[in-house]
């Protein structure tokens, strides 16, 4: 089931909509011998180095992006476990809120990162009010009694935890360049129609079976490279399979919390 699942996004409506194109015209180039003898060099250098180099970029995204999750685990536990571990007296309720405030951040950060660019003002607001909130309860901490040094210790975990953010935040309004992602869409939908006189001519070099597998195997081929290219452009839509899920759950786990 889950190999059909991983197959249903790379192959879509769009791959037999071209595939039903390009055999149609190769149906129309045989019909009116119309034949050609293209290089299939170009689809190398003008369709399948582009893509490559889109997905990789995307592929890049995604790891900095899990990276700056990483990040932002790491300093959000370290915050927690220094107030606990280096406060004379850590009562419970002040554990309990601290714990609350990283939660409801994460909770945040999930909201942002899954909303639609359009609509993503106000729950960006959010995660800076959380931020605001943690800062204030490392103030609050100080003064119950948390030394100086210590106090600065978790501030300083709280700026790079908000530098990590920032970089999850620029992976989700910047993609990679939309020139060359509008360039490869133009000839991966174009160029099964536009080499059909080649199939053609192999259908009657060869077999005309054979001239009407090809272009159905270059719409596939195409088309389901532009799809993973797609899914991995965005990692945060949970959409694609290899999206970056904010489990809350995990981070409650983390902070020792009861799920």
């Amino acid at each position: 089931m889950n190999f059909l699942r991983s197959v249903t996004y790379i192959i879509n409506y769009k791959t037999i909509v071209i595939a039903i194109l390009s055999v149609f015209a190769t149906g129309l180039c045989i019909e009116f011998d119309i034949y050609a003898d293209f290089p299939l060099t170009l689809v190398g250098i003008a369709i399948v180095f582009p893509i490559v180099f889109s997905i990789n970029s995307a592929y890049k995204r995604r790891e900095r992006a899990l990276q700056a999750l990483a990040e932002i685990r790491g300093y959000a536990l370290g915050i927690y476990q220094s107030a606990k571990n280096l406060m004379d007296e850590f009562r419970k309720e002040d554990d309990e809120r601290l714990q609350l405030k990283i939660v409801e951040l994460f909770e945040a950060l999930k909201v942002f990162l899954e909303s639609p660019h359009d609509k993503s003002n106000e729950p960006e607001k959010n995660i800076y009010i959380k931020l605001d909130e943690i800062s204030k309860e490392v103030r609050y901490l100080k003064d119950q009694g948390l030394a100086g040094r210590f106090a600065s210790r978790l501030n300083q975990y709280l700026t790079r935890l908000t530098v990590a953010i920032d970089k999850m935040k620029v992976i989700f309004y910047y993609r990679t360049p939309r020139t060359l992602r509008a360039y490869s869409k133009v000839f991966i939908f174009s160029f099964p129609v536009i080499y059909a006189p080649y199939f053609a001519l192999i259908a009657t070099d060869y077999t005309q079976g054979l001239g009407y597998v090809m272009p159905v195997l270059f719409s596939f081929i195409l088309i389901s490279l532009d799809n993973i290219q797609e899914h991995l452009e965005d990692p945060y839509d949970q959409i694609g399979e290899d999206d970056i899920t904010m489990d809350i759950d995990d981070i409650k786990v983390m902070l020792g919390k009861d799920v």
